[in-house]
């Protein structure tokens, strides 16, 4: 392990196993030893659904499995919704898929991942034999992105929009600002539909050099199980990824899901969802504040809050005992212990989680 620091003494920790993070850590895995009496703040997978309208499309999917799959329709819908071209879309087995297409297909010498942040994109690129370095963002600059602090010297930046974990929003026009020649800006944008409008969107912008975004379908629509997201790139890194996929490597069901998600009626109830999200937000965080004891990332803007809280780690375990999951924060790099992330739930699931937070923080002294 060494330590890089660029001209302006920000430092980068490229560590060559990932360090004390384990970057394969996900919610998920909080949730599956407790069975299915803990209540999830885990995940941040919407909760009721998928709607009973989705069910019953990729239901009637089943009929077409003797079929190849067929990506055509899906694609288009995908492209029309963000107002681009079908060779600037890419459907993939999930957002997973796309960071180890990145990571495999493109002639990439110098990564650099922002966190904290989705720990997979860095997993990918180490899997495939990168060295990557990090660009640390800090909790006394409310995790905000300094565009300064990334070397210029990176030919491919992957930062998250809204980010996961910290659920900072960071200025469209200050990522932007991450974009030069010879350089892929790859922006993480699975939480944005969760955003209301989408504000700070780069999804269907063309005028960035560089520009990779990729979305999922798993979180607002609750489609973890099926695995469909999808990248939008200019064409030729579009087709440089694609080479590298496997024949039909998005299911029938998936491609049925990805375009009816891409209609009007599911787009209006996607921005419906995102403020009914902002509400119940706003609901947890005045439940927050009341805790000496806890302190939360301001301005949270994700489906999903920050927080550091003293004992952390047996606080978490408390909350289980007391029925609830939530997810540790140090396998984040940028952040120890002493961090936990909280979804974001209706008023009445977060009353009984503020109970017994309440419970847990007397437990632990």
């Amino acid at each position: 392990m060494f330590t890089r620091t660029d001209d302006r003494g920000h430092p980068e920790h490229p560590e060559p196993s990932g360090g004390p993070h384990d970057l394969r850590h996900h919610g998920d895995a909080e949730v599956r030893d407790g069975g299915a009496d803990l209540v999830d703040l885990a995940v941040n997978v919407r909760t009721g659904t998928p709607p009973q309208w989705l069910r019953e499309r990729v239901a009637a999917s089943v009929a077409s499995l003797a079929a190849y799959p067929d990506g055509r329709a899906a694609r288009a819908a995908v492209a029309a919704r963000h107002g681009l071209p079908v060779e600037r879309v890419l459907l993939t087995a999930g957002a997973a898929e796309a960071f180890v297409l990145l990571a495999r297909a493109l002639p990439v010498r110098r990564p650099v991942v922002v966190h904290p942040q989705f720990t997979e994109p860095e997993a990918a690129l180490r899997d495939a034999g990168h060295e990557v370095g990090r660009v640390l963002l800090r909790e006394e600059d409310g995790f905000r992105l300094d565009p300064g602090a990334v070397p210029q010297s990176a030919d491919l930046v992957v930062i998250g929009n809204p980010t996961n974990p910290t659920s900072v929003l960071h200025p469209a026009a200050r990522i932007a600002e991450l974009a030069r020649p010879g350089r892929l800006l790859v922006v993480d944008e699975a939480f944005m539909d969760a955003v209301p409008g989408e504000a700070e969107a780069l999804a269907g912008r063309t005028d960035i050099p560089g520009l990779v975004v990729l979305r999922s379908l798993t979180k607002t629509w609750g489609l973890a199980g099926l695995r469909i997201g999808y990248v939008l790139a200019e064409p030729e890194t579009i087709a440089a990824l694609e080479r590298a996929q496997p024949l039909w490597p998005v299911s029938t069901p998936a491609l049925v899901a990805a375009e009816a998600c891409m209609g009007s009626a599911a787009l209006a109830e996607a921005e419906d969802a995102a403020r009914r999200i902002t509400a119940d937000r706003a609901h947890l965080l005045a439940g927050l504040a009341e805790f000496d004891e806890v302190r939360v990332v301001e301005a949270a803007e994700g489906p999903f809050v920050l927080v550091r809280v003293r004992r952390a780690s047996q606080v978490r375990e408390r909350l289980r005992g007391l029925g609830f999951a939530v997810r540790r924060g140090d396998t984040f790099p940028g952040l120890d212990g002493g961090w936990l992330r909280l979804a974001v739930r209706d008023r009445a699931t977060t009353n009984r989680f503020l109970q017994a937070l309440d419970q847990a923080l007397v437990m632990v002294g």
